[in-house]
């Protein structure tokens, strides 16, 4: 059937509430398998794809930009576009992106050869924080104190490298974590199995990250970090504080949502840096230096959807504040249709905005 959207289904994705928008007005779309061989001859005529793709997946990292891309450079509209995620689970990338659309992000020094790399540690002040260009929620993230270490890391980088998947104990802290700030640590004990039986699969697919070294600089005094997500003409804002005795925020699940602990020049700067670049949506981790001015630590077009959802409303691009809670996936829909080529798909209005904080 001609003018259908195609959403690729993976359970706990996304596209769980793409479909159920879909299915509750009415908009006419089909479930597709990206994985297939054929899946270009699959689409002459669709609307728009939308394929929530992330790194949690090796083949999804394998396959979905070269698919999403394909079908973009023939006009049909995809999300994520190209803008929008070439530079995912890529912080290299992230880096030459932002410097070169002068967006304020935190001084990022990557070295390819353990001589400059060497050279340049003895020239540099620490503490620093060393990063794998891949990883989320703070995986593959230390705070180095000190040249030696600084140098300990080089070396391993430059030769064997590390694995950008998470170890068995690693992953389970984190998830254990999250799953305590939400009081789902029954939920999180019925995961488990299934998740900890892919480690070793992701791993292997993985691969190592080696041939490069990639510090940023530190930044001190920072209690939480502020998470704006940007999605069209809309930002949703909240904070994540400091785990005690660390300081990572990313990954911590200790979430306040609080809008009066948000500095506006972060919402400013996410509008800017979206519509330099031209993405659909992207969510910014951003701290604060000594004068209060925001950074970018790093950004990515996958997140939380629930943790937005509980945001208490958005701001638009003139920063006037909209009351309500509303799914992102559901924005995220509604602007592809929007953008879509064909009159005759449409949708009659925004996406709902709740007063009240509701389930799916």
């Amino acid at each position: 059937m001609k003018n259908q959207l195609a959403i690729h289904h993976h359970q706990g994705s996304y596209s769980d509430r793409w479909i159920a928008y879909c299915e509750e007005r009415g908009i006419v779309y089909k479930v597709v398998d990206c994985f297939a061989s054929d899946i270009i001859q699959q689409l002459p005529d669709t609307s728009g794809l939308l394929w929530h793709w992330t790194l949690n997946d090796s083949r999804e990292q394998l396959i979905a930009r070269q698919v999403l891309f394909a079908l973009e450079a023939i006009g049909v509209p995809v999300f994520p576009n190209s803008a929008t995620c070439w530079h995912y689970n890529d912080k290299i990338g992230q880096k030459y992106l932002l410097e070169a659309i002068g967006a304020p992000l935190v001084p990022t020094h990557v070295f390819y050869g353990l001589a400059d790399a060497l050279s340049w540690i003895e020239r540099a002040s620490f503490p620093k924080v060393f990063k794998l260009s891949k990883g989320a929620g703070s995986a593959n993230v230390c705070l180095i104190r000190s040249a030696e270490e600084a140098r300990r890391l080089a070396k391993q980088a430059m030769n064997k490298g590390f694995s950008p998947v998470p170890g068995y104990m690693q992953d389970v802290q984190k998830r254990f974590r999250i799953a305590r700030k939400r009081g789902d640590l029954l939920g999180a004990l019925r995961r488990m199995p299934a998740v900890l039986a892919k480690i070793p699969q992701n791993s292997y697919r993985a691969g190592r990250e080696s041939g490069y070294v990639y510090f940023q600089d530190f930044i001190p005094s920072n209690d939480f970090d502020t998470r704006i997500t940007v999605i069209g003409n809309r930002a949703f804002g909240y904070t994540r504080n400091v785990r005690p005795g660390d300081f990572r925020a990313s990954g911590s699940g200790d979430i306040n949502y609080d809008v009066s602990r948000i500095n506006m020049q972060c919402v400013r700067t996410a509008f800017e840096v979206v519509q330099k670049i031209g993405s659909q949506s992207l969510a910014f981790d951003f701290v604060s230096d000594e004068n209060r001015r925001p950074l970018i630590l790093e950004v990515s077009y996958c997140y939380n959807s629930e943790a937005v959802y509980a945001c208490q409303g958005y701001w638009d691009e003139q920063l006037n504040w909209h009351q309500g809670h509303m799914w992102p996936e559901d924005a995220i829909l509604t602007d592809l249709i929007g953008k879509s080529r064909d009159a005759n798909l449409q949708t009659n209005s925004e996406p709902e905005v709740k007063g009240e904080l509701t389930g799916r």
